[in-house]
């Protein structure tokens, strides 16, 4: 079965207009008429780059990734620099990353079981509901478990989901056991062939100990019925918190056992430049990224379109 891959170029680089302005508009003002590319005009590259969000660390190594490219460079235009800058931003998400073109294994594993986590506020219960649509539009059936039982509002919006993206989903009162949940959606999905399994968790778990104690509980529910779940531990990070989705999810990854990281919200800010710093420090696969509000805005995550859609694709 050839799985949908959610890859809208226009929408794509709409999406990520404000942090192009910030990286890919700047380079160009930064160099254009420059007849020599001294050290200033590589610390203003610096510059331009550590204020996306990029890193101070990051920003300094991908710069002088670029000098040493330049050096075999004939023609030192507005062109090659692009193309340099490019290549070298292509270099850190495809050597930091795990997998750069996720594909979920649904024929060995059925039902596959994604597990999703994150705080309260940064799109988790959107992106499920995302994620639910895509697998759908690869003809799949999904089931959605609503285990964030803690906040009735995450299974009203859950529900809300479910039903535009055509899935099914196991919900209960506000308060009861999550695992219980988690229990009776696994089951119905093994009981009624249905190929994913998306589970929702709680986002207002306040130490280490209550995060691990929660999901710990839940896998161990999980692992009754299908011993080789849950496939995925997904973290949903909001991309326009900067350097904090970055402490967040450190935090979670010295707790939980993640899989990958889904970016959310990159269309609301100028900091896109995030991502390689997330992906320079977690070194986890990032299969998703969100672009935008709508039941279609949350794409694969392509290495190479996502730089061009910054940089340009000359």
């Amino acid at each position: 079965m050839g799985i949908f891959r959610n890859i809208n170029i226009d929408k794509l680089t709409t999406g990520l207009s404000k942090t192009r302005l910030a990286i890919f508009n700047r380079i160009s003002e930064t160099i254009t008429g420059k007849v020599k590319l001294d050290e200033f005009v590589f610390s203003e590259l610096e510059e331009i780059l550590i204020s996306s969000d990029i890193g101070i660390d990051l920003s300094l190594d991908i710069i002088e990734v670029v000098k040493k490219k330049l050096v075999t460079e004939s023609k030192r235009n507005e062109e090659t620099i692009h193309n340099v800058m490019k290549e070298a931003l292509i270099e850190v998400l495809i050597h930091n990353t795990v997998q750069v073109d996720y594909e979920p294994d649904f024929e060995n594993y059925k039902p596959f079981v994604i597990l999703v986590v994150g705080v309260n506020g940064v799109g988790k219960t959107t992106t499920i509901g995302k994620m639910a649509h895509n697998f759908y539009q690869s003809g799949l059936k999904v089931i959605i478990g609503a285990a964030d039982t803690f906040r009735a509002a995450a299974n009203e919006q859950l529900e809300v989901w479910a039903k535009r993206a055509n899935v099914g989903i196991v919900q209960k009162k506000s308060g009861s056991d999550p695992s219980s949940v988690v229990y009776e959606a696994v089951k119905k999905a093994i009981d009624e062939k249905i190929d994913v399994v998306l589970i929702d968790t709680a986002g207002r778990l306040h130490t280490k100990t209550n995060l691990m104690d929660e999901l710990s509980k839940i896998k161990r529910v999980i692992k009754k019925l299908l011993d080789y779940a849950p496939n995925e531990t997904f973290l949903v990070i909001d991309g326009s918190t900067g350097q904090n989705a970055i402490q967040q999810a450190k935090s979670f990854a010295s707790s939980v056992e993640l899989t990958g990281l889904i970016i959310t919200k990159l269309d609301g800010t100028a900091k896109g430049g995030i991502v390689f710093q997330i992906a320079k420090e977690l070194h986890l696969t990032i299969p998703y990224i969100g672009v935008g509000e709508g039941i279609n805005d949350l794409q694969n995550f392509d290495v190479k379109l996502f730089v061009n859609s910054l940089i340009g694709s000359n």
